[in-house]
């Protein structure tokens, strides 16, 4: 009680000096006659922060079976307001994954599809095949660009911020980058002695696998790269292997990186360091596809010998492997549960900590290749080797 009376004579007090430094007689009565009106209200009520108000969350996420912009957009402007609805919504969704329903099919490609990658807004969609080309389309399958940079299968792709170039490697032992803008290949790097099998981009750093028995990080400028310009590529760094690389993937903080061999080695590395922190043969043949889980604890890896195997990232042990019933050529993972492909096509949901496989679906006549998969997990495309891309969409 104390305390309010102060503030109420501080507030007195306040009010009592404005209304005496106003010299001007006419102020002075359309001050008072406001202060009788209304009230007189002090500059500063609080010195703290008004506590952050508790947003609803969703209970129940959009139903609609069509396809927008920001349903392939791997950030929707939508879900900016909610952050703190992000990780709800992927949890829903992930638990949702059984009930993937396909929305679209469309067949672009000659030779089976190698690689997926999404504008930022969602409105196009690149992939790479065996054909050795680039395909340029719409979410309503419309192709609108086709490309090709030599006669040898394109690996992988990826689109550089602001979605103007587009990243692709190749058997030829090449990365080719395609300007959007100007419709053709705007510069070629050349820093392998044997095919480039995967790629990815982190702050103005390009990655490469190959399988010359090399992972090499680049320093290129995204920036310049769209100003039509040829740029250098600075070697920064370089990780030798013992066999072909197949497969690599980044840690979500950027710091880690995780390789995959022909030989079934998985090898932990910290990007400032040429030694691995840690690695392990937890497969017997080839290694597929390798992925951090989102908390960066530990690493998902599918092989030709038709297991998931899940390591520790700090202390580079096999924690669990999964005998699946065929071999898995792609996956994505959310920490304990996974959408994989496999060899006859079928898509599946597995969850890590029962090891059992919870749904199938049906998708290509032939061996799932690659997928792709936006931020908040709510769509997924997936190509084969049959040469068709997927679209599909988890309901809810």
């Amino acid at each position: 009680m104390r305390e309010e009376w102060t503030v109420i004579v501080y507030i007195c007090q306040c009010v009592y000096v404005c209304f005496c430094s106003i010299e001007d007689p006419d102020q002075k009565i359309a001050m008072l006659t406001q202060i009788l009106e209304f009230g007189q209200t002090p500059r500063q009520l609080f010195t703290t922060p008004h506590p952050q108000r508790i947003t609803p969350r969703f209970h129940n996420l959009s139903a609609t079976p069509s396809l927008s912009s920001s349903d392939f957009s791997p950030v929707s402007p939508s879900m900016e307001s909610f952050e703190d609805l992000t990780e709800e919504s992927k949890k829903m969704a992930w638990s949702n994954m059984n009930k993937l329903t396909l929305q679209s099919c469309h067949k672009l490609h000659k030779e089976a599809v190698t690689d997926i990658a999404v504008t930022l807004s969602g409105d196009f969609v690149f992939s790479t095949s065996q054909d050795s080309t680039l395909k340029m389309f719409s979410k309503d399958g419309a192709l609108q660009r086709s490309t090709s940079f030599s006669n040898m299968a394109l690996s992988s792709c990826l689109i550089l911020p602001e979605d103007k170039i587009v990243v692709c490697s190749s058997w030829d032992n090449n990365v080719y980058f395609y300007s959007v803008a100007y419709g053709r290949r705007q510069d070629t790097l050349m820093g392998h002695d044997d095919a480039v099998s995967h790629i990815c981009w982190r702050d103005d750093k390009l990655y490469t696998a190959s399988w010359d028995s090399t992972v090499k990080i680049w320093e290129c400028v995204a920036a310049e790269i769209s100003d039509n310009k040829r740029t250098p590529f600075n070697l920064i760094a370089e990780f030798e292997h013992e066999s072909g690389v197949n497969t690599l993937d980044l840690s979500p903080a950027g710091t880690l990186l995780a390789t995959g061999t022909k030989e079934g080695t998985l090898t932990v590395w910290d990007i400032t360091s040429p030694l691995p922190l840690n690695q392990l043969t937890c497969h017997s043949g080839k290694i597929h596809q390798v992925a951090f889980s989102p908390d960066s604890r530990h690493i998902l890896s599918v092989g030709e010998d038709s297991c998931f195997a899940v390591t520790d990232v700090q202390t580079g042990m096999l924690i669990s492997t999964v005998h699946a019933e065929e071999e898995q050529r792609c996956m994505c993972w959310d920490g304990s549960t996974v959408l994989s492909g496999g060899l006859s096509g079928e898509l599946s949901v597995l969850n890590l900590l029962s090891s059992k496989v919870i749904h199938k679906i049906p998708a290509h006549s032939g061996a799932v290749s690659c997928m792709w998969m936006n931020e908040q997990c709510s769509s997924v495309i997936t190509g084969g080797e049959d040469k068709q891309i997927i679209l599909w969409k988890p309901q809810y």
